[in-house]
């Protein structure tokens, strides 16, 4: 897969929450997946952990940033100098 992209494995039907929510949730924060959740046999919603939310959305973010950054490469923008970037990035994380 060129990307970055989420094999659906847990399928779970919706009693599934209504009747332990406890393991439910543990499942989605064990597994960092999301999980399909069924109601009458078909796929109705597709549920994850926060966490795994959040590391999803920075992976979209950086990837529209790089795709970006690509287009200005092959546009030709000039770029800044890598040293100079290193420090700046370097001053901001140490005023942190």
């Amino acid at each position: 897969m060129s990307r970055q992209e989420f094999i659906i494995t847990n399928i779970k039907p919706s009693t599934a929450i209504r009747h332990d929510y406890n393991s439910f949730s543990k499942l989605c924060h064990e597994t960092q997946a999301p999980v399909v959740v069924t109601k009458n046999g078909e796929a109705d919603l597709v549920v994850m952990s926060h966490e795994a939310f959040q590391k999803m959305m920075a992976r979209q973010r950086l990837g529209r940033m790089l795709s970006e950054v690509d287009r200005q490469i092959a546009a030709g923008t000039p770029m800044r100098d890598f040293e100079e970037t290193f420090t700046a990035i370097k001053k901001r994380i140490d005023s942190e």
